[in-house]
């Protein structure tokens, strides 16, 4: 627990940062808006803020906003992901040869689902998701099932944390009763699918995932999904037809990583 309130200046710059960053090419300050809900005089203050830094830059041509190379700096330091992406990375191509859709791997990152590997990399289902990406923890498949196979105490930090977050997929973090029956109905199952507002807000209504856990002995490392267009499947038919694949996926990304972790 931190010792004194947050300075909600500079939460709301980071969100800006982070939004920007997300866009990639396409962060207007319409789309920022839509996606942090701030007001958009607050947007405006706060991108002049971060251009003063020299962490984005402004396209006058076509009115959009960038992550600059000075921003690789926060950086600097971290690269458990890369390890876990080497080793994830043929598997999943594998992986999408045989099933025809696109997939995520991420790892648990405090209060996100990290982006460790994705094979979203040609074509139109790419749809600016990079390794490296922060991905809402109950929002996604990735996360809600990493919560769900993970440790209890692990879960009630992210629930209470997420709680403050005012996201529509945050409610249930309101609600322990609900909370609880949700994930237990995760465990039963086996997978998670992704929030029907994240869906919306990020795909308007055109995608959505199948999540599993990636688990060796019992232990939850990481977390796989399948995407899918919401016109081509199904829910039943995605879990019909992509579960077990995606289920046998996870296996072998689990027994190879805890082979290397053995060497």
């Amino acid at each position: 627990m931190t010792s004194y309130r947050p300075v909600n200046a500079v939460l709301r710059g980071l969100d800006v940062l982070l939004a920007t960053n997300r866009l990639k090419g396409r962060a207007t300050v319409g789309e920022i808006h839509r996606h942090t809900g701030l007001d958009k005089a607050t947007i405006v203050r706060m991108l002049e803020t971060l251009a003063h830094a020299g962490l984005i830059v402004r396209n006058e041509e076509t009115k959009t906003y960038e992550v600059t190379g000075k921003a690789l700096l926060l950086s600097v330091g971290y690269d458990r992901h890369r390890a876990v992406s080497a080793i994830v990375t043929p598997i999943m191509e594998e992986f999408q040869d045989e099933i025809g859709w696109p997939s995520d791997v991420a790892i648990f990152d405090t209060d996100a689902m990290l982006l460790v590997e994705t094979s979203r990399k040609a074509g139109p289902m790419m749809l600016n998701r990079h390794p490296g990406y922060r991905a809402p923890i109950l929002a996604t498949s990735l996360g809600q099932v990493y919560l769900a196979f993970g440790s209890s105490e692990e879960r009630e930090a992210v629930l209470a944390r997420e709680a403050e977050n005012s996201d529509p997929w945050n409610n249930i973090a309101r609600d322990p009763a609900t909370a609880k029956k949700f994930f237990d109905d995760i465990r039963r199952r086996g997978y998670a699918i992704m929030h029907p507002d994240y869906s919306r807000i990020e795909y308007r209504h055109t995608m959505t995932s199948v999540g599993v856990p990636i688990m060796f002995d019992g232990e939850v490392f990481a977390s796989i999904n399948v995407l899918y267009l919401k016109k081509a499947l199904t829910s039943e038919q995605a879990v019909r037809t992509l579960l077990k694949p995606l289920q046998a996926t996870a296996k072998k990304i689990a027994e190879e990583l805890a082979r290397r972790s053995d060497k």
